[in-house]
Order: structure tokens, then sequence, then C-alpha cells
């Protein structure tokens, strides 16, 4: 288990950038910011060089900060421009010797990040009005052609050396590991036989055929690439609807946590936010989320809501969610389950989603809270550990914390008749259709698949639920009664920690996702399976595989036989 002084942390924020350049000259009057990257090939987080342009989770976690901010501080951005500072090539894509030198799960999880990175800004576009462009001013290959093809547009300068390829079949014996394939086909919609050939040709496709190929939008000579690039985007920035966007932007303000850690191996690791708390238990190899309902009036206008600022519940508990989150999957590999607990007033978390989307509907900034708590809640689902929620006395699982119970394996609610009003769970309008999976759903439409009408009548139905009642609508999984309570939940959490958390990663994967076959489904169900899969393959990362001897003399060694 990784040591908490050594931990990966996610907030960065535009100063202390070391590999993206955030430039917002002109965006007042253009609409249109810049993301040029500039990767310094000694600031990786491992010791490796990212030469080349080529990125580790580091540069990811800036290029995720920078979207997130371009959407919550500049509502005069109305597109973005993707370019390179260096010469000739835009990005070579993940780090090879990162890759080759990580473990198997830091490369899957490495995998997942840049994904959601990726589907954030496919999101900025489609739900803010946020634009796209990527302007590939030299070579681009692997996850930097990943990238590209995550923008609305793609501009390639034609210039005799400036490419797009996806070589990782060919050099590496692995799959582009952030969407390549499925974007290729599904969004691009390039033609089978030529995504074929595109994908084993390791130096790439170039000018006329790329543009023909559908692979880039349009090429571009150098001599007035940047002029056209630029152009295009004002475009862009002119029809998106964010240009009705009024109101000053919100700066994300540092998340404030203690994290405190026994003096003992088998001590409990904490980490305390405001709203929530996650503490692990290494010896028994379990986590806890507690996650804390609001303790403060909900606003009633735009002005209120900036006035309460980072300090609104409904943003503050989901950005300090998403903190939690990404700290269990990257820093502690080896806990297999995570508890789930609320604590606080459900009528107050559904006063708080309902002046979210009433809020939602007339101001652009609320709307970026409820995007945020869209993107984290997609965060769970995706998350390789199982999840068990507990409803108990204090509780408040409702509305959009009942999603968290919601995206659970397990939902055990107790069943105590001497304290029925002190447990309960409740539905708000949060719960139908404003937090969707990756598939389309919302998580109670996925959970009744097969009896859609189930979902459809708790509409409405906004009166707290006593266990029973919780249990009849299908929201509950098990309702021990208070003696068997205690009991019943240890055994369970201790069976659970004990099954093969490769086992459990690929059940819970697969019964997670059903329902409607979506690009972001294929990407995290579909893809990530293959890629996983082939991490582990000798073919790959074998003493003699094609990742392993990148850069060597000698030749990699395959396996011939095909599983």
């Amino acid at each position: 288990m990784i040591k908490v002084m050594d931990a990966i942390r996610f907030e960065t924020s535009p100063e202390r950038y070391k590999h993206w350049r955030l430039e917002l000259s002109g965006a007042e009057t253009t609409g249109v910011a810049r993301l040029v990257m500039d990767v310094k090939e000694d600031q990786g987080l491992g010791e490796y060089v990212l030469k080349q342009n080529s990125y580790d989770l580091g540069v990811d976690i800036e290029l995720a900060d920078a979207i997130q901010r371009i959407r919550f501080e500049h509502p005069e951005v109305r597109a973005i421009v993707f370019t390179s500072a260096k010469d000739r090539i835009f990005c070579s894509g993940a780090n090879i010797y990162m890759l080759g030198t990580s473990s198997h799960a830091f490369k899957v999880n490495f995998c997942k990040f840049t994904n959601e990175t990726r589907l954030h800004l496919e999101e900025a576009s489609a739900a803010s009005g946020i634009r796209s462009i990527a302007a590939l001013n030299g070579v681009a290959a692997g996850g930097g052609y990943e990238l590209a093809l995550a923008c609305d547009e793609i501009y390639l300068q034609e210039d005799g050396n400036s490419a797009v390829s996806l070589p990782e079949c060919p050099l590496l014996a692995v799959l582009p590991g952030t969407g390549g394939l499925t974007r290729l086909v599904d969004k691009r919609k390039v033609r089978r036989d030529h995504a074929d050939v595109f994908c084993t040709v390791a130096e790439g496709i170039k000018g006329k055929r790329a543009k023909e190929w559908r692979l880039v939008d349009d090429v571009i000579a150098k001599s007035r690439f940047d002029a056209a690039t630029s152009k295009r985007a004002e475009e862009l920035a002119k029809a998106s609807p964010r240009a009705q966007a009024k109101g000053p932007g919100l700066p994300l303000a540092p998340l404030e946590v203690q994290r405190s850690i026994g003096e003992n191996v088998g001590d409990r690791i904490v980490s305390q936010y405001r709203y929530v708390t996650l503490t692990i238990d290494p010896k028994k190899r379990v986590a806890e989320l507690e996650v804390r309902g609001p303790d403060h009036e909900p606003p009633k206008s735009g002005d209120e809501l900036r006035k309460l600022g980072n300090g609104w519940w409904a943003l503050r508990a989901f950005r300090e969610l998403e903190d939690a989150l990404l700290d269990l999957r990257f820093n502690f590999l080896e806990v297999g389950l995570l508890v789930v607990r609320s604590r606080g007033d459900g009528g107050k978390v559904v006063a708080h989603d309902k002046a979210l989307a009433a809020l939602a509907a007339q101001d652009w900034l609320a709307n970026e809270i409820a995007l945020l708590q869209r993107r984290v809640l997609k965060r769970v689902d995706v998350t390789s550990r199982s999840i068990f929620t507990l409803v108990d006395e204090g509780s408040c699982f409702a509305g959009s914390v009942l999603e968290l119970a919601l995206a659970s394996d397990r939902v055990y609610m107790k069943d105590d008749e001497d304290h029925e009003d002190a447990i309960r769970l409740a539905l708000s309008p949060a719960n139908f259709g404003a937090l969707p999976m990756g598939n389309g759903l919302t998580r109670l439409q996925s959970r009744f698949l097969n009896e859609p009408e189930r979902a459809e009548e708790l509409r409405g139905h906004e009166a707290p639920m006593t266990t029973q009642e919780a249990l009849k609508a299908g929201l509950v999984t098990i309702a021990p009664d208070a003696i068997d309570w205690d009991d019943e939940v240890r055994v369970a959490i201790e069976e659970r920690a004990a099954m093969s958390p490769d086992a459990m990663t690929g059940m819970e994967a697969s019964l997670r996702y059903g329902g409607p076959e979506t690009l972001e489904t294929k990407i995290f169900g579909r893809l990530s399976a293959w890629q996983n899969w082939i991490f582990t393959r000798p073919n790959a990362t074998g003493q003699k595989g094609a990742l392993t001897m990148y850069g060597q003399p000698e030749r990699a060694e395959f396996d011939w036989r095909r599983a």
C-alpha cells in the first residue's frame, strides 16, 4: 500500500501547472481560450523523461483541472484550442517508459482517469456549449491523437511532418487505452477497413489521406494554420449557447482536508473534509465513506449562490467526494470494499436538490454545479471496489445523496420499529434525469431494467420511506432487523473483502452497466476490460514483451497462440 507521504494528489491550479499554459488573452472579445501543451521533460511523477510532449498522470491532472476551471471560472470562454508549444510535435501520447515501469494497477487506473478527462471535455461541449478544436501543429500519436478525438473538430498542419497515429498495437502490443478505437468508429465514423489499416501502421497517416479517411476534419498549410484554426474557433464560440452566460465566474477554492495516520501499521488512515470523511482500514482492506448533508439553507438566486460560492453544500460536498474517490482509487490499491454511510437531514438534501434544479434552469453556474455532481457520481460507477451502502439511524440518503446508494452493489437498510422515524430514505427530482449514468439511463431506470414502469411510478413520491416501504419499492437489497443488524453487516463485509479482487472487479463492472450500450459504456465496460487483460499478457508486459522491450536493441518475443 502506498505511503501517505508519497500519495498522489489531484488538486492543482493554473499557477502551479508545469506542463500546460492556459491562455486567456482576448477571450473576453473572441470567446476563445488556448490550452498549450508544453511538457517539461524532467518534471514527471516518476523516474522517467517526458520526451516529445509525452504525458503521465501529472500532465493529465493539470489538463483535468484546466477544463474544470474554464467551466467554472471563465464564462467568457466558449471555445478551446488545444495546441503544442513544441516544434514538429503535438503530443506523442502516454509516456512509454512510465507505462513500462509502472504497476499493472497503476496502468489501468491511469487509463481510467485519462478516459474520464476526455469524456469531461466532450461533456463540456454537449452540456455547457464549450466547443473544442485540436490544432495539430505536429505529430499526434497515441494518447495525443486520442485527446484530439475528444475534441469537436481536428485540424492537421500540412508540412510534410505532421501526422496522426494510434501505434499501440504494432509498437507496444497493447490497445489505445483512452478510447481511441471506440471514438474512431463510433464518434468519427471512420470506415472499418480504413481504421484497421490506421491502427496497424505505426508511422501514422498524414495529409490528404488523413482527411479522406475522416481521421481529421481538414489539412491546412503551415503558413495559414494558426490564423485558420483561430478563426474557426471564433466561429464556434460565436455560435455557442454559452454566449448567453451571465454573471461572474466562481474561482474554485482549495479543498480543506486533514489527513491523519496512526503510528501502528494496523491503524486507520483518515481524510477529514467538511462534508466527507474517508477512513481506510488497511488490516481489513475496507474503506468507509461518510457523506454529511447540508448544514445551511440553500440559495434562492444566482446572487445568493455566488455569495455562498465554494461553501455551498451542493458544490463543496461533491468536490470533496471526488477527491476522496480518486485518493482511494490510486493510493489504497489493496482496499477491496467501500462502505458508504451518510449523516444529516434528508429533508435538507432534498431542499438543496430542488434549489439547484431551479437555479440550473436559468443560471449557467448552477448548471455547472449540477453537471459536476453528475461527473462525480459517474466516478462512483467506475470505481473498481465493491460498494455496500448502510442506511441506519441518522442517515440522509435522499435525492442526490441517495444516488450513492443506487450506485452501490448492495444496499442494507436497518429495520427497527423503535427508531423507524430516524431510519428513512427519500427521493427527489435529482433521481429522475439530472444525474444519468454512462448508459444514458438514471440509476433508478438501470435498477429496474425489467420493469421500467417501477422507476416511473416512483416519480413524485417524495415522502420519506420507512425500511419496509423502501424494500417494497425496490430501493433496498436486504433489511436486517435491529437484533441482527450488526452481525449481518459485519459478516457481509468480511465475506466480500475476502473474495478475489480480480473476480469481483470483473463481476461488478459487468453488472453495473446493464441497458443500452453507449460510447462511454464501451470505453469503460469493453475497452477497459480488454486493455486490463492485455496489460497482463506476456506479449505486452512479459520479460520479452513489446512494452517491456521498447527502446531496447532486442526485438519483442510473442506467444503466437490466440486465446
